[in-house]
């Protein structure tokens, strides 16, 4: 009788946790399959961009030059946010977010450039003559999409994410259809899918505009730069087909 019995409780015990794992493994099971995000960086962009993912069910690692606040925000975030140095970030992310000042592009390009080969390197950042000297006017002259992609070889560079203000996406995230479009560009058609699936996954509708040139439509003094419409709206604002 007892060992009979004892195989009763190890069965219900069983049974317990198979429905535990029912009832909240859906989102265990997406952080374990979805790609694992680094963002180098720990500011505006960083924590809206990191937050709406991890909302969905990502796992994000942030970096900043001060680790503590990394830390800070990473855990103001939930269990699927960590923080570590730079290299750690960039080892951890599948996909890894620049959510830099744009002067520190060749800074943060000459360090993680080992690190990055073959990922996608997804751009967020803009340029600004008053605050990032030098590096800007080439921007502004060659398009930033072309400009950071020299800087980080090796890598898949899509830029996207950089021609709303961070405000705005956090209140029009997951809104009502139609959603709000969210332009992106890259060379590498894998990449580029994966970051449409981010800009989804954060409540936004993506427009490919082509090639990692074609960027410079999104730019700051370009057509689609603070452009805030559905994606019907953003291809004709844009001429696209």
């Amino acid at each position: 009788m007892m060992p009979t019995m004892k195989r009763r409780h190890v069965l219900l015990a069983g049974l317990t946790v198979l429905s535990d794992l029912a009832t909240t493994g859906k989102s265990v099971r997406a952080a374990d399959t979805l790609p694992t995000i680094g963002i180098i960086g720990a500011g505006h962009v960083a924590s809206t961009l990191g937050g709406l993912w991890i909302k969905a069910g990502y796992r994000v690692m942030f970096s900043a030059q001060n680790i503590r606040n990394a830390k800070e925000l990473a855990s103001s975030l939930g269990p699927n946010a960590s923080a570590g140095t730079p290299e750690e970030t960039a080892r951890f992310g599948m996909v890894v977010l620049l959510a830099v000042p744009y002067r520190a592009i060749p800074d943060v390009g000459q360090k993680l450039t080992p690190l990055l080969q073959g990922k996608t390197v997804l751009d967020a950042t803009n340029f600004y003559p008053f605050r990032d000297g030098s590096i800007a006017s080439i921007a502004d002259r060659d398009g930033a999409g072309l400009t950071t992609q020299r800087y980080f070889p090796g890598a898949h560079i899509v830029r996207g994410f950089n021609s709303i203000d961070m405000s705005v996406l956090k209140s029009e995230a997951g809104r009502t259809p139609p959603r709000l479009a969210i332009p992106v560009a890259g060379d590498d058609a894998t990449s580029v899918q994966r970051v449409e699936d981010l800009v989804k996954a954060a409540g936004f509708d993506p427009v490919v505009t082509g090639p990692l040139s074609s960027s410079v439509l999104f730019q700051p003094g370009h057509p689609g730069f603070e452009m805030q419409t559905d994606a019907a709206g953003l291809k004709s604002g844009l001429g696209l087909r």
